[in-house]
This record gives C-alpha cells, sequence and structure tokens, in this order.
C-alpha cells in the first residue's frame, strides 16, 4: 500500500527541489544551446531554396525518431547523464527555432528591406535593425514550443541517468505495487507539469517585453 502523499512530500521536499532545479537547468542548457544553433541555421538558410528545404526536411524527420532510441544510441558513445541528455535536448528543440526562425525572416515585408538598402544601410544593419526584430515574435514562439518539448523529453533521459524530475517517475513505475511507488510516479509527472507550465508563463513575459510596441497584438 502506499503511504500517504503528504507524508511523503514532507521527507523528500529537499530531493524534489533538487530535482526540479536540475531539471531546470539542463532545459536552459539545452535551449540556450539550441537557440543560438536554431537561430543560426534559420539566418544562413531562409532565403535559400535549397538549403532551407534541406534543413527544415532534416529537422523534421530527425524529431520523428523516438527519444528512448535516440537516447540508447547516444550513451554508449556520451556515457550516461548530463551528456546524452544535453545533446538529445539540443536535437530535438532545433525544429521549431529552425523553422520559425525562416518563416519570420520570410515573413517580413520585402518593401521595408528595400527601404532599409535604399538609405544606405548594409545586410548586416538591415539583418539586425529591421529583419530580426519584425520576426522576432515568431522566432520566440518556435522557442516557446522547443521549451516544452525539452521539458518532457528531459524526463525521459533518466532512462540514461539524466537530471530531474524523471528519477521520481521511472522509480515509481519500475516499483509498481510496492509502498510509495505511485507517489514516486504521481510527484515526478506533477512537478514536471507544473515546471512545464511555469516556463510557459514565463516565456508569454519574455515575448511581451522583448517585442517593440508596435508589434504586439
Amino acid at each position: 500500500m502506499s503511504g500517504s502523499l503528504d507524508v511523503f512530500l514532507a521527507r523528500r521536499w529537499e530531493d524534489l527541489v533538487m530535482l526540479t532545479l536540475q531539471h531546470l537547468a539542463v532545459v536552459a542548457l539545452s535551449l540556450a544551446i539550441a537557440t543560438v544553433l536554431g537561430v543560426l541555421i534559420g539566418l544562413l538558410v531562409w532565403d535559400r531554396n535549397v538549403p532551407r528545404t534541406a534543413a527544415l526536411t532534416a529537422a523534421g524527420i530527425a524529431i520523428t525518431i523516438p527519444s528512448l532510441a535516440l537516447l540508447a544510441l547516444l550513451s554508449p558513445v556520451l556515457g550516461l547523464g548530463w551528456a546524452p541528455t544535453v545533446v538529445s535536448l539540443v536535437f530535438y528543440s532545433l525544429l521549431p527555432i529552425v523553422r520559425n526562425t525562416v518563416v519570420g525572416l520570410r515573413e517580413v515585408p520585402a518593401h521595408l528591406v528595400e527601404s532599409a538598402r535604399g538609405m544606405g544601410m548594409t545586410p548586416v544593419k538591415t539583418l539586425l535593425s529591421i529583419q530580426l526584430p519584425l520576426a522576432w515574435p515568431v522566432i520566440v514562439t518556435g522557442i516557446r514550443v522547443a521549451a516544452q518539448l525539452t521539458v518532457g523529453i528531459a524526463a525521459i533521459a533518466a532512462y540514461v541517468a539524466g537530471p530531474g524530475l524523471g528519477l521520481y517517475i521511472f522509480k515509481g513505475l519500475s516499483s509498481l505495487g510496492s509502498a510509495n511507488a505511485l507517489n514516486f510516479a504521481l510527484t515526478g509527472t506533477i512537478c514536471v507539469v507544473l515546471l512545464a507550465l511555469l516556463i510557459d508563463g514565463a516565456f508569454v513575459l519574455i515575448a511581451r517585453y522583448s517585442t517593440s510596441r508596435g508589434l504586439r497584438v
């Protein structure tokens, strides 16, 4: 019979806080790396038909690979723990970021770019002053989607001893029928959901306050 959930939480709240912080840290690190790589790839291919199609197709195929299979393939090469976890999270985060960077840049009105060039702006200046600010709301939406993906997949990374709340979920599922098995699985799952909601709320604020006032809806 499983123990009382409130007693379970009272005894393990310190572990739970530590695992939550670990989960948040691995998501933040992976998302930061994926954002840099994804935006750079998007900037390189958004106006080139063949590279753009190749990049989006490759990212689309990559995201269909089951996460457990990818982790199993990475663990013999990278070992256990943080390394395979971060690589897999970056891997799955790239599609929404690359896609939205491409879409955002392609939606910038051509006449604005032409006007900027006519005023003597260099391509780099035009990109930084006109194109990226206008594309930013779409780009940040892609990063927001990637964040939700990483929160969920990070839990599965417990399969390769990855950090975070997946430890509780896997511990509960692997010991079903024993005392506290349900408490472990339930607590880990609820904390992952709450963390995902908090991160999503943070991105709503980031999008709102990092977008030019004239572009807000």
